[in-house]
C-alpha cells in the first residue's frame, strides 16, 4: 500500500489562513495569496457576481520538480489549481507501474477524483518547479450552497476536466500510434499558445517514457515516431526541444509513410532547398 504521509508534499509556508486582511494584501501581492477573481480568470470562468472577491484568498503553495502534491489513498481535503509549472497525474499498480493520465498545467485542476470516495484514486507529482493554488473542498461547497452561480461554474469545470479525458480516451482507442503522437504535440502546442507561449518551439517536461504511458505506446515507438517527424520535416527535434514545422499536416496525419518513402522525401526536400540557396550550399559544401 502506498503512504499516505503528506509530509513530503505540502511544504510549510510562513503563511496562515488566519491572517489579517493587511498582511494577506502583502501575501496576495507576492503571488501567496490569490482572490476569487483572480482563480477564476485562471480557470477561464467568470466570477459569481453575488461574491466579494477580494474578502476570499486562497493560498499558493509551491512544489519542486519530483515532489508529489498528493498520493494515491490519501485523505481527501483540497482541490489544487496550477498556477505555474507541469505536473504528472499516474495511476500505480502493486509492483509500481505507472500509468499516465494527464499532463497538468497552467490553468488546470487537480484532485477532482477525490470527491467520490474522499480519497485521492491518482498521484500527482510535479515535473518542474510549480505554484499550485489550494481550495479546501469544505470552503468551496459552503460557498456554493450561498452562492449557486458560483457552485455552477466550478462544476463546469470539473466537467471540462472529464471531457478532456474522455477525448483521449476515443483518441487512444481510433487512431496509429504516429497519429496519436501526432495529435499530442499539436495539443501541447494549442495548450502552449492558450497560456501566452510560442507554439511553434517548446520544451518537453515529461519524458519520452511518460509520453508513452500516456498514449499507451512503448517508449521505443515514442522515439522512432518523432524521429521519423523530424526527418519528414513535419518538427525538429533537439534532446527535449520540439520545433512544429507543419502543424496541419500533424493534426490531419493517419499513417506515416513507409521508410524508402520517408528517405526520398527527405532527399527531394534537402535538393530543393540547396537549390533555392545555392550561396548556403556551396559554403557548406566548402567547409
Amino acid at each position: 500500500m502506498l503512504s499516505t504521509d503528506t509530509s513530503e508534499s505540502r511544504p510549510t509556508t510562513t503563511s496562515t489562513l488566519h491572517s489579517s486582511p493587511m498582511e494577506a494584501g502583502r501575501q496576495r501581492q507576492g503571488r501567496l495569496w490569490s482572490n476569487l477573481k483572480e482563480v477564476c480568470d485562471l480557470l477561464h470562468i467568470t466570477a459569481a457576481v453575488s461574491v466579494n472577491t477580494e474578502e476570499l484568498l486562497f493560498q499558493h503553495v509551491q512544489f519542486k520538480t519530483g515532489q508529489r502534491v498528493h498520493t494515491i489513498g490519501q485523505a481527501f481535503d483540497t482541490l489544487y489549481i496550477v498556477n505555474s509549472g507541469f505536473l504528472k497525474t499516474v495511476l500505480i499498480d502493486e509492483f509500481g507501474n505507472e500509468q499516465v493520465l494527464s499532463f497538468p498545467m497552467k490553468g488546470d485542476m487537480l484532485g477532482v477524483d477525490g470527491i467520490h470516495t474522499r480519497h485521492y484514486a491518482s498521484e500527482a507529482v510535479a515535473l518542474s518547479d510549480c505554484d499550485l493554488i489550494l481550495l479546501p473542498f469544505k470552503k468551496l461547497t459552503a460557498l456554493g450552497r450561498v452562492h449557486m452561480e458560483l457552485e455552477n461554474v466550478m462544476y463546469g469545470v470539473m466537467s471540462r476536466e472529464l471531457v478532456r479525458e474522455q477525448a483521449m480516451i476515443g483518441m487512444l482507442g481510433a487512431l496509429s500510434a504516429e497519429a496519436r503522437v501526432a495529435r499530442f504535440l499539436v495539443s501541447l502546442a494549442d495548450r502552449f499558445a492558450a497560456m501566452g507561449y510560442s507554439s511553434k518551439l517548446f520544451n518537453l517536461r515529461m519524458t519520452r517514457h511518460e509520453i508513452g504511458s500516456y498514449l499507451g505506446l512503448t517508449l521505443e515507438t515514442v522515439s522512432r515516431t518523432l524521429s521519423a517527424f523530424n526527418e519528414i520535416g513535419l518538427i525538429t527535434v533537439d534532446q527535449r526541444t520540439i520545433g512544429i514545422k507543419d502543424a496541419e499536416a500533424l493534426k490531419t496525419l493517419r499513417r506515416l509513410p513507409p521508410s524508402r518513402s520517408r528517405a526520398k522525401q527527405n532527399l527531394a526536400a534537402k535538393q530543393k532547398a540547396e537549390q533555392e540557396q545555392p550561396g548556403d550550399g556551396q559554403v557548406l559544401t566548402a567547409a
